[in-house]
C-alpha cells in the first residue's frame, strides 16, 4: 500500500533537506510551495505542485488521497503583520481545514523555538525546558507560531485530527555561532522526527522540541522521545571550531540566555536578514 505524505513549503530550506530524506519505498511524496519545488529525478516518487498555502481550492485538491501532511509553507522569519497574518496564521487554517475536509489523519506543523523565545536559560528546570511550556513570544513571527498551535490544538480537540507541533530549534546542516550549538537541529535528526510524528499511534496533540541530542542543550527531549524521537548527532563535535578558548564559557549575555536568541531584541514587523 501506498503512503502518500503532503509537504507543504517543499521549496524551502527544511524542505529540501528532508525531499531525499524522507523518501522511502511505498512512499510518494506530494510537494506543494509557491516556488515550484524541482522536477523528479528518474525513479523518484515525488508529485509536484505549485501554489500558496493560503489557496483554499489548491489545498483541497492536494491533500485528497493523503495520509498525513507535514506543514513547513510560510515565512520563515519576522516580517510585517500582513504578511505573517496571511501565510502564517491563515494559511494554517487553511491547511488544517483541506486536512480535516479531505480525511487526512494526522498533520505535524512546523511551529518554532520563537513561540516560547522569551524564556531565559534559568527558567528551564533540570531536563530542559518542557516542550509545551506556555507560549512567550518574541516577534510577530513567534506570535504567528503560537497561533499555530492553537490552531492544531483546536483541530484536534474538534475533530480528531493527530496533530505534532515542533518547536524547531536551527535546523541548518552545521551550527553556525555559539546559539546554535544548543538550539541547531540536524537534517538527519529533522527526518527522524518527522518520521516519529508519522508514527505516532494514539490521536493527539502535542507540543516537542525540535533539536538534536546536543550536550549544551537546555530544552527537555523527553517529549519528542515519548513518541519515539531518538536524536543521535550532537553539536558539540563543531564546539571547538566556533568557540576556540572561549570553550568552556557558559552563554554569554541577554541574546545567547533567551531561548529566542537575537529574535528578542529585533524591531517587530521589520524584515531581518
Amino acid at each position: 500500500m501506498t503512503q502518500t505524505v503532503l509537504i507543504t513549503g517543499a521549496s524551502g530550506g527544511i524542505g529540501r533537506m528532508m525531499r531525499s530524506r524522507l523518501a522511502r519505498e511505498g512512499r510518494v511524496l506530494r510537494l506543494l510551495d509557491v516556488v515550484r519545488p524541482e522536477d523528479p529525478a528518474e525513479g523518484e516518487a515525488v508529485e509536484i505542485i505549485e501554489a500558496s498555502v493560503t489557496d483554499e481550492a489548491a489545498m483541497r485538491a492536494a491533500c485528497e488521497g493523503v495520509e498525513a501532511v507535514i506543514h513547513l509553507g510560510g515565512i520563515s522569519r519576522e516580517a510585517p503583520w500582513d504578511g505573517i497574518l496571511s501565510a502564517n496564521i491563515d494559511g494554517t487554517r487553511v491547511v488544517l481545514e483541506a486536512a480535516r475536509d479531505a480525511g487526512v489523519a494526522r498533520v505535524v506543523l512546523a511551529s518554532s523555538n520563537h513561540a516560547a523565545g522569551f524564556y531565559e536559560i534559568d527558567d528551564a528546570p533540570e531536563g530542559g525546558l518542557p516542550a509545551d511550556s506556555l507560549p512567550r513570544p518574541d516577534t510577530y513571527y513567534g506570535v504567528s507560531k503560537v497561533a499555530m498551535e492553537a490552531l492544531g490544538s483546536l483541530f484536534h480537540d474538534r475533530y480528531g485530527l493527530d496533530v505534532t507541533a515542533l518547536r524547531i530549534g536551527s535546523c541548518f546542516e552545521r551550527p553556525w555561532d555559539r546559539r546554535s550549538l544548543w538550539t541547531w537541529l540536524s537534517p538527519d535528526d529533522c527526518a527522524r522526527l518527522l518520521e516519529a510524528c508519522l508514527a505516532t499511534s494514539e490521536p493527539a496533540f502535542r507540543v516537542v522540541w525540535g533539536i538534536s541530542r546536543n550536550t549544551r542543550r537546555w530544552w527537555s527531549l523527553a517529549e519528542g522521545e515519548a513518541i519515539g524521537y531518538h536524536p543521535q548527532d550532537d553539536s558539540e563535535i563543531y564546539a571547538a571550531e566556533l568557540l576556540g578558548d572561549a570553550i568552556d564559557e557558559e552563554p554569554q549575555g541577554r541574546e545567547e540566555r533567551l531561548a529566542g536568541g537575537t529574535f528578542c531584541f529585533t524591531t517587530l514587523g521589520e524584515h531581518m536578514k
